[in-house]
């Protein structure tokens, strides 16, 4: 019996130090979840990227040795693209422009119309079949703290998916620096923009934001950069700090009706000359216009209205003004013929004046 138990107990010996060095007889089998359905509710970020992706292109623009990479989204299926007017730039009238869709076809575009005063631009492509137009929103309706999904391609990275919240609504900013070809229009952008979390980077302009039923609200345009204090719209390599910001789908629907219908965009106009200089609260009117001439134009709007030469403008339909720039984004945000609200300060005291934006057409 004793040498029984020795051999057992020498022969489980030697099997556990077998099994410690070696692992044990069978191979290892680790659990692992099975296979499921791709689908994913509507509503969940991976759900709104499913619906969106087939609509959203990339855009390689490239002309007079300038190469450059953006994002843009299909208005129709006749071929029409929206994207940013600081995309296309590059190409110029003689340059490239390539549309590459989620699918991986590829195909020549042409520009349709481009504004550098709104950042917008349509262009087309032809021989393209089964394009995916995506719906769009209405940025009237959009609250701080809605969900949104951002899809572009940041640093040529296509088909990227990024989700945050609408951060501030009416966010007056000033981007561009791109030449607006044949116009007499501004190539600063003033946009009172649609501000959100949702990391964009650069490639991401032109690119939708999209909603919780992803639906377009807004053109993801420029960022601020951790190191400046103003809006990126283009080539800069600053990253995402969390501050991007979006022209609100319905002036973009209203631009990009007008380059498609007219192949230019009409811009609405007071008829006064701003004091840029201005460091007080409000947007002052100039004493003279750049040319020299007076800064409220005769027969213009804000003659009609009775402004003049001096006066501050605090507030556009109820909500404070504070800045030159804050006044012309909000502006920019309206269409001619439309009224508005101003209240006009004068020798210390505040009077309200309403007045009918006129129009420059960009020709």
């Amino acid at each position: 019996m004793v040498v029984v138990a020795l051999v057992t107990g020498v022969i489980g010996g030697g099997l556990g130090a077998y099994s410690v060095l070696n692992g044990s007889f069978a191979d290892v089998r680790l659990p692992q979840a099975g296979r499921e359905s791709p689908a994913r509710a509507p509503g969940t970020v991976a759900g709104i990227a499913a619906s969106a992706l087939p609509g959203v292109v990339t855009l390689h623009v490239s002309g007079s040795g300038v190469a450059d990479t953006g994002t843009g989204f299909v208005l129709d299926r006749e071929g029409r693209i929206l994207t940013n007017d600081h995309v296309v730039e590059p190409a110029g009238s003689a340059g490239d422009i390539t549309v590459t869709f989620n699918g991986g076809q590829s195909a020549r575009a042409r520009v349709v119309g481009r504004d550098a005063g709104y950042d917008l631009a349509v262009v087309k492509v032809s021989g393209v079949s089964g394009l995916t137009p995506l719906p769009l929103g209405n940025s009237d309706n959009v609250q701080v703290g809605d969900p949104v999904v951002a899809i572009g391609a940041p640093f040529d990275l296509p088909s990227t998916v990024t989700a945050g919240i609408i951060s501030a609504k009416d966010r007056p900013i000033t981007s561009g620096g791109g030449k607006n070809q044949g116009s007499g229009i501004s190539d600063v952008s003033y946009i009172d923009a649609l501000q959100t979390d949702a990391p964009i980077n650069p490639g991401n302009s032109g690119g939708p934001l999209v909603d919780a039923k992803a639906r377009v609200i807004g053109i993801n345009s420029a960022i601020r950069a951790a190191d400046d204090s103003s809006a990126e719209s283009g080539g800069g390599q600053g990253g995402s700090i969390g501050l991007g910001f979006a022209i609100p789908i319905n002036q973009a629907k209203r631009v990009a009706e007008e380059l498609i219908n007219k192949g230019r965009a009409a811009h609405p106009v007071i008829g006064i000359t701003l004091d840029m200089k201005y460091a007080g609260d409000g947007a002052r009117v100039a004493a003279r216009a750049n040319d020299g001439g007076p800064a409220v134009a005769p027969g213009g709007a804000g003659a009609g209205a009775g402004i003049a030469a001096g006066d501050i403008i605090t507030g556009v339909d109820g909500e404070p003004v504070h800045s030159s720039q804050e006044l012309i984004s909000r502006i920019r945000a309206h269409r001619p013929g439309d009224r508005l609200a101003l209240t006009v300060r004068r020798d210390g005291r505040d009077r309200p004046v309403t007045l009918t934006l006129g129009s420059a057409d960009g020709t």
